[in-house]
């Protein structure tokens, strides 16, 4: 898998919840429209290349929605939106990778454009990119649910240090240690998976 690519594919997630939490109330909707166009950019990319990934679509989609919703809105819609639609777009991101992982593994697309298309539809193909999906969904679940409680904290302070030092916690040392944590899996778990099976069955698939 190239993971370059499958990588840049969350680019605009992040540079949403980036931009978004750097700016005031007003800016989520300009940050929303920042991502969908950098997803309209790696679209027309994938056109010319493999084609569109999945995931390109569904972030097209939600932050299309986000950006339309904020320009609509008024002031209450803003103060919404960057109060509990920053977190929550990565909640809803999250939960489609891990409710479609068994079904549509988002990962598959990636891994394809690097694999032979004769173990596409291997038993052993199939099951890393469940798991590698799988683990993806949850990841990005528990980055947007990070961001929920530091919202629900906010709310609640305890004083200033202690505020700064959740926020600290939730909002980057959380999301950086997943993401390395999920790069990392989705690197060495089809080497553990496929050099398993080739110990037991040689000339096993690859992905």
């Amino acid at each position: 898998m190239n993971r370059l690519s499958f990588v840049l594919g969350f680019l605009p997630w992040i540079a949403f919840s980036f931009v978004a939490s750097r700016m005031a109330a007003d800016a989520v909707a300009w940050s929303a429209l920042l991502a969908v166009g950098m997803t309209l950019l790696a679209l027309a990319l994938a056109a010319r290349r493999h084609g569109p990934v999945t995931l390109d679509v569904v972030s097209l989609v939600l932050f299309g929605a986000v950006a339309v919703v904020g320009f609509t809105g008024g002031a209450d819609v803003d103060d919404w939106l960057y109060t509990w639609g920053r977190p929550l777009v990565g909640v809803l991101l999250g939960g489609y990778v891990l409710v479609t992982a068994s079904v549509r593994p988002f990962t598959e697309e990636y891994a394809r454009q690097s694999t032979p298309r004769e173990v596409w539809s291997s038993p052993t193909f199939r099951s890393i990119n469940r798991v590698i999906s799988a683990a993806w969904g949850a990841g990005l679940v528990v980055i947007g649910t990070a961001g929920v409680l530091v919202t629900l904290l906010d709310e609640h302070p305890t004083g200033r240090s202690s505020a700064h030092l959740v926020d600290l916690a939730l909002n980057w040392v959380v999301p950086i240690a997943v993401i390395w944590g999920l790069v990392s899996f989705s690197g060495s778990y089809p080497d553990r998976v496929t050099g398993r099976h080739h110990a037991a069955h040689p000339g096993g698939a690859r992905t």
